[in-house]
């Protein structure tokens, strides 16, 4: 029976060019050099560094102008380090996922959720607080839109809202009331607001321009 198999496997050699022991044989082959190539690689590979969750590194943010050096583990949030290390709690924490716009910083000039930032990748970037837009004890344009507007119930929302409208005219100085409501429609007001911050938008606009008293 042996001498059979045999027999067949060389008969369909002279038709295919290979024998079956032959084709069992080359893989094997094959698979040794394969085996040799990924063990040399490994060796030769270096690993790679990598930071713990729990070990902290020093880096220097910008925040509203001020150089600060902080003490920071790679997986904190921008939100965090501000509220917690620096102590800048204007900026509220809401869902923590980049739903509800509470925690909005400006980072480079742009509206961010700084909850889905984390504090290492902002080092070379310029950051802003809504205590940035202050000047000393004098409320900024947006925020005195906001006040002479009323432009919020509770409150929470309101520092992520402004910075947002902030942010939003930077890009657009003089804009209609629909980019006003795309401008602000990633941050939520859950008491509904809406009417007054539109209202309160519109009047930062002509208040940054120099337009008007109060009205």
């Amino acid at each position: 029976m042996a001498h059979d198999r045999r027999d067949h496997d060389e008969k369909a050699a002279d038709t295919s060019g290979i024998s079956r022991r032959g084709f069992i044989s080359r893989v094997g082959a094959g698979a040794a050099v394969v085996a040799v190539a990924s063990k040399a690689s490994a060796e030769s590979a270096k690993p790679t560094e990598t930071m713990q969750a729990t070990e902290l590194s020093r880096i220097t943010l910008t925040v509203n102008g001020q150089q600060r050096q902080v003490l920071v583990e790679p997986r904190w949030t921008l939100s965090h380090v501000l509220r917690e290390e620096l102590g800048l709690t204007g900026t509220k924490v809401g869902c923590e996922r980049g739903e509800c716009g509470a925690c909005t910083v400006l980072i480079d000039g742009k509206p961010r959720y700084s909850c889905m930032t984390l504090a290492v990748e902002a080092q070379d970037a310029d950051i802003v607080t809504v205590e940035g837009l202050m000047d000393g004890e004098d409320l900024g344009p947006t925020q005195e839109a906001f006040v002479e507007k009323d432009a919020f119930q509770c409150g929470y929302c309101t520092s992520g809202q402004i910075l947002a409208v902030e942010g939003m005219l930077g890009d657009n100085p003089n804009p209609s009331l629909d980019e006003i409501r795309i401008g602000v429609s990633g941050n939520l007001c859950r008491c509904g607001a809406y009417v007054h911050i539109f209202q309160a938008a519109q009047r930062a606009a002509e208040l940054k321009q120099g337009v008007g008293g109060e009205s």
